[in-house]
């Protein structure tokens, strides 16, 4: 990796994403500038010390990250390129087909996702250590090996783990871990929000815990729905199965007392035990 080692830095948008990098990277020795077209975004970052914005003189960096929307890569890649912004690119976007496609199969570009985040955003949430023990999805199938040595510099440097995936592998997967879970999350804290005071007042750990990801941006979270609407749907159609499953089994035993009903809830309770295991199981893994 010595030949590629990262001196320089370019981020190019400075909400979580992006200013956690440069968080990471500044704290790692690394030179970073900054690009935003919001003005305070990039003022916000500067001002956690996440680095000083990019002057159009400067030499290219050895890398630069395109912490932008799925839908906002390719335009920003080209557009980087076009200004030799930096040798080699990576993007950080939640979704990863329609990346690839609007790429080009360009060598210099690593299509990238770190799977780590939070229910807050923009820059005064970032944190330096946001993706320490976490994996950092490539999907680098027409990236060149200089480019990718450079994005593997920056996932170590930033506390996480590389994992290789088709970029249509990576949508599939990301569809049940983790936007199936924002929006059923969504749906259960919509219910809430006419519940009033009294009702709410009585909430304990389970409801925080299981609405905690629906603070998350809603414009944001249109744009990667949007991006991954087919698997996503598919994944959804399988969750709404089994609540309505569930719902007209606690109704046959509501109006008719029927406790053979009851006997599928107890399989969907169980089949959630077994998928909570599976699914520590494999972050510990992980080491997580």
């Amino acid at each position: 990796m010595t030949r590629h080692r990262i001196k320089t830095l370019a981020v190019v948008g400075t909400g979580l994403i992006g200013t956690s990098i440069a968080l990471a990277a500044r704290s790692a020795g690394v030179s970073v500038v900054l690009e935003d077209r919001d003005d305070r975004a990039l003022a916000a970052a500067v001002a956690r010390g996440a680095g000083v914005p990019a002057a159009g003189s400067a030499p290219p960096a050895d890398l630069a990250v395109l912490a932008v929307p799925p839908d906002a890569v390719a335009e920003v890649l080209w557009d980087a390129r076009k200004r030799r912004l930096a040798r080699f690119y990576t993007d950080v976007a939640s979704t990863k087909a329609e990346v690839v496609r609007g790429s080009g199969q360009l060598p210099a570009f690593v299509p990238g996702h770190p799977m780590a985040g939070a229910e807050k955003s923009g820059p005064e949430a970032a944190r330096a250590d946001m993706f320490h023990g976490a994996p950092w999805v490539l999907c680098p199938a027409h990236s060149a090996t200089a480019a990718v040595d450079a994005v593997h510099e920056l996932v170590a440097l930033c506390g996480a783990s590389p994992v290789d995936m088709d970029a249509g592998e990576h949508d599939r997967a990301v569809a049940l871990v983790s936007h199936v879970p924002h929006l059923v999350s969504s749906a259960l804290a919509a219910v809430l929000r006419d519940a009033g005071p009294d009702v709410l007042g009585l909430a304990g750990r389970g409801v925080l815990d299981t609405t905690r990801i629906a603070a998350g941006d809603q414009v944001l979270w249109t744009e990667i729905l949007r991006g991954n609407a087919a698997n996503v749907a598919r994944e959804l159609v399988d969750v709404a199965s089994s609540l309505s499953w569930v719902a007209i089994a606690l109704a046959e035993y509501a109006d008719l007392g029927d406790r053979g009903a009851l006997e599928r809830v107890t399989e969907l309770l169980a089949h959630g035990r077994r998928g909570r295991a599976e699914l520590l199981d494999a972050l510990r893994a992980r080491g997580r």
